[in-house]
């Protein structure tokens, strides 16, 4: 299982969805993202990263947010 992570500047990271392999999470990612500048993203409306800057991910929780509460597997025709 790996965990997708959206942060804003000065907040903690918050648990956005999980998938199951890295290659479905980066592809997600990479679908996700419209623009970067300066390390900060701007994410597809509607996206599990809609509402962050940043992200991060990890084979393991980093976090208590609970992964029933989040998208699994999340695809843009979900959207």
């Amino acid at each position: 299982m790996y965990y997708l992570y959206g942060s804003r500047p000065g907040a903690p990271q918050r648990l956005a969805a999980i998938f199951d392999s890295e290659p479905q999470l980066l592809s997600y990612v990479r679908w996700a993202t419209l623009s970067e500048l300066d390390g900060l993203r701007k994410f597809e409306k509607g996206s599990a990263l809609a509402s962050y800057n940043q992200f991060g991910y990890s084979g393991d929780p980093l976090t208590d947010d609970d992964p029933e509460t989040v998208d699994h597997n999340p695809t843009p025709s979900m959207l």
